[in-house]
C-alpha cells in the first residue's frame, strides 16, 4: 500500500484532510488466481470520515470460465470490490458442485455418460447404450447477473437420427427441453439428471 496526502492549503484551513491510498492485492479462490489494483480516497473533516474507491483494476490469470470476463469488466466499471469477492466465491462454489456432479454420474453410469471436454466443462453427454446415435446433451452454465448474483442455467439439447424424428408423432423430442426445465423446478438438478440418464438406460443394470 502507498499513501499520498492530497490536502490543499484551503482544505487545511477548513480542517478537511484528503488522503489517497494505492493498494495492490494478490490472491486466489480455489483454482482462480487474481490480482487487484485499486485506489481509495479518504476525506476527513471534524464530523466524519468517508472513503470511496476511485479506481479498480482486476487482473485474472487465463481461465476456461468465459463467464468471468464480462463479470470482471462490470465489477471494474462499478468499482465494487465487495461484489467481486462475493460473486467470485459463489461462482467457484457452483463450479465445484458442477464438476463433482458430472464426475458422480460419469462414474455411476460409465457406459452412458461422456464428458467430452472434461469434468470441469459445462457439457455432459448422455448416450443410449441400446440406441446408437441417440444422445442428450446437458449444457450447464453458471451465470452472474448485473447485480452479481450467481445462478445456474441448465439446458437440454437432443441429438437423434432423422428417422426417429419422423416417427415422433407426439413431438416428445421437440418438447424435451421445455420438459427438462420444468423437471428442474420440481426435482432439482441432481434428481433431474438422474431421471434423464435412467430414462436412456432402461433395461441396463444400474
Amino acid at each position: 500500500m502507498k499513501t499520498e496526502d492530497l490536502t490543499s492549503t484551503e482544505n487545511t484551513e477548513k480542517s478537511i484532510k484528503k488522503v489517497l491510498q494505492r493498494h495492490r492485492l494478490s490472491g486466489n479462490c480455489h483454482m482462480i488466481t487474481f490480482q487487484l489494483e485499486f485506489q481509495i480516497l479518504e476525506i476527513q473533516n471534524k464530523e466524519s470520515l468517508s472513503s470511496v474507491i476511485t479506481d479498480l483494476n482486476i487482473i485474472m490469470e487465463p481461465t476456461e470460465y468465459s463467464e468471468l470476463s464480462e463479470f470482471v469488466s462490470r465489477a471494474e466499471d462499478r468499482r465494487d470490490l465487495l461484489m467481486f469477492f462475493r460473486s467470485l466465491h459463489f461462482f467457484v462454489e457452483w463450479c465445484e458442485y458442477r464438476k463433482c456432479t458430472f464426475e458422480h454420474f460419469k462414474e455411476k453410469y460409465s457406459e452412458a455418460v461422456r464428458l467430452p471436454e472434461g469434468a470441469a466443462s459445462s457439457c455432459m453427454v448422455v448416450q443410449s447404450p441400446r440406441q446408437p446415435g441417440f444422445e442428450l446433451v446437458i449444457i450447464w452454465r453458471i451465470q452472474i447477473d448485473d447485480e452479481g448474483k450467481v445462478l445456474p442455467k441448465l439446458d437440454l439439447l437432443t441429438k437423434v437420427p432423422q428417422q426417429a424424428l419422423e416417427l415422433d408423432k407426439n413431438r416428445v423430442l421437440e418438447t424435451a427441453p421445455l420438459g427438462f426445465r420444468a423437471l428442474l423446478g420440481v426435482l432439482g438438478i441432481e434428481a433431474t439428471l438422474e431421471s434423464l440418464i435412467k430414462s436412456l438406460c432402461v433395461g441396463e443394470n444400474h
